[in-house]
């Protein structure tokens, strides 16, 4: 009877142990499979109170094992089932995709498990082979005379408390095979880029704005040319590679190519692979200063875009930012924005409205047209500038921009409109900086009706995140008439910066999940319609 109560703990400690490695493997991919991030992931937002929470009862369990009675077994039994339930898998914003990569990891996790699980065994089957007991019980084993399986055990326990160790063991392991598999993948795409000689390749980075760039870009340049871009945030080199491999047509006349980065050279890895004969610099900004460190090393990782364009191409800057503004560049640039009079392409005259924005713009002989667009805020009809220069630099007249203008559809999740029964959303969601929080303001501070602040703050900081988010809960004060917070730790600077401000103390609602957060929106009393502006949202290795 023992044996079989010590085959179902060992059944039950490895579905534990399968649990948290998941879980594991899905914060690695959520920061960006980078050992680094992971580790700062761990030390930072994991806190060791929160993974020891993930493996507290297996701690308990293998000792009990150990002890080996039956009432001890059945005890591990009942800890391995609560093992399985604080490691059960959880509603996720980006769910765990088993890539080969991932795969491959978890193969190699298996193997080590096996090796372990092994010498747990062997032991016990080797002395039923040659005789030496007939097994009923851990114990029995035990009282015979082997001393090793109480270290086998003590070994399990061990590998499951470092599981989150295993996780960059294995990365380490797999590291050659899968820079081999990358560089196979790589060249492909290269090979796919070279048989294309006329196709015209456009860069777009920037430490916000990139991807409403792009999309807005590609739509207006689909007046007159076929346009290939990468899907939502495929902007890593891999993400790059897969777009090439898995969409470049012969027919595609033009690539529109984002560019992320979190690490200095990231956009110079890109460059190196699809050579962009265009670049665009959307922002400059203090976004992933846990990564970067400082900002200089951002504005010198944006720029290795500016210095792999030829110079036979153009360099697109938004001169609103300062930062790209007093960046020196040895190329043909074009020059964007809203503010900076001196930008080639500047749209002026902005008026706000819930039917969307108008603006107006003039061509390089000083003809004026006027655009309306169906998409709110200034960010947003900045975005749409930048896209209006190089559409009109790569041949596309002025006039013929107006329709296409017209019919831009909101990037979700990035100042999109969205009415939700008697309240409209503006959906900000992707994650935020202050340029661009502050831009979201400046919208919701445009409407007459009832303006509510949903926000659990900005990450990714490093040590300017207590100022910045200080810094808008500043600039918050008098642009919404509620601040629905969400985490009452997470947004402590962005409390003080309201209180600092002024902020009536009774409309600042704190809660502790989105979810709770959407409930008390719908309990503030409905003195009119209500606007809820929806600012960033905390990704899953920060929830």
């Amino acid at each position: 009877m023992d044996i079989i109560i010590f085959g179902i703990w060992l059944v039950t400690y490895l579905v534990g142990a399968v649990r948290y490695i998941l879980y594991l493997m899905h914060m690695f991919q959520q920061n960006s499979y980078k050992p680094r991030e992971y580790v700062e992931w761990m030390g930072v937002h994991a806190n060791v109170g929160r993974l020891l929470g993930k493996c507290l009862y297996a701690l308990i369990s293998l000792p009990l094992v150990v002890i080996g009675n039956r009432g001890c077994l059945i005890a591990a039994c009942i800890m391995n089932g609560m093992t399985i339930w604080v490691n059960k898998a959880r509603k996720a914003k980006k769910p765990l995709v088993y890539t080969p990569r991932v795969k491959r990891m978890l193969v190699a996790a298996g193997i080590l498990y096996l090796l372990v699980l092994t010498a747990v065994l062997l032991p016990g089957i080797w002395m039923l082979l040659n005789g030496g007991v007939v097994l009923t019980s851990p114990a029995v084993l035990r009282q015979s005379g082997y001393p090793m399986l109480r270290s086998a055990e003590l070994a399990l326990l061990l590998l499951f408390v470092l599981q989150p160790f295993l996780i960059l063991l294995v990365n380490w392991v797999n590291h050659p095979i899968e820079k081999g598999i990358d560089q196979y993948y790589i060249n492909d795409a290269a090979r796919i880029l070279r048989e294309m000689p006329n196709l015209k390749i456009i860069g777009v980075t920037g430490s916000y704005g990139k991807t409403s760039v792009k999309y807005y870009l590609s739509a207006l340049l689909s007046a007159q040319y076929n346009v290939l871009h990468t899907p939502g945030n495929y902007n890593t080199t891999l993400g790059v590679v897969r777009t090439i491999r898995e969409r470049m047509k012969p027919f595609h006349e033009i690539f529109i190519c984002e560019m992320g980065a979190r690490e200095v050279g990231d956009i110079k890895e890109i460059c190196d692979l699809v050579h962009p004969d265009y670049g665009i610099i959307t922002s400059v900004g203090p976004q992933h200063l846990q990564s970067f460190h400082t900002i200089e090393n951002i504005v010198s990782t944006k720029f290795e875009l500016a210095n792999a364009v030829p110079d036979s191409g153009k360099v697109f800057l938004n001169y609103d930012n300062a930062y790209i503004r007093q960046k020196k560049v040895g190329k043909n640039v074009v020059s964007y924005g809203i503010a900076e009079e001196k930008a080639d392409f500047r749209a002026y005259d902005i008026s706000v409205s819930p039917r969307g924005s108008f603006f107006k713009m003039k061509d390089e002989t000083g003809k004026e047209f006027e655009f309306h667009t169906k998409l709110v805020g200034s960010h947003n009809v900045q975005n749409i500038a930048g896209a209006i220069a190089v559409a009109h630099t790569l041949g596309i007249p002025m006039e013929k921009l107006l329709y296409p203008v017209k019919q831009l559809e909101s990037v979700p999740h990035r100042l999109q409109l969205v009415k939700q029964g008697d309240r409209i959303l503006i959906d900000d969601a992707y994650n935020s900086n202050r340029k661009g929080f502050e831009a979201a303001l400046d919208t919701l501070s445009m409407f007459k009706e009832l303006r509510i602040l949903l926000t659990p703050g900005m990450v990714e900081l490093g040590e300017k995140q207590y100022d910045e988010n200080r810094a808008v809960g500043v600039y918050a004060a008098d642009k919404c008439d509620y601040a629905v917070l969400v985490g009452k730790e997470q947004t402590k600077p962005i409390q003080d910066g309201l209180f600092e401000a002024g902020f009536p103390e009774n409309r600042m609602i704190l809660v502790d999940t989105l979810q709770e957060a959407f409930r008390m929106v719908g309990a503030i009393p409905n003195e009119k319609q209500k606007v809820v502006l929806i600012e960033n949202d905390l990704p899953d290795n920060y929830a």
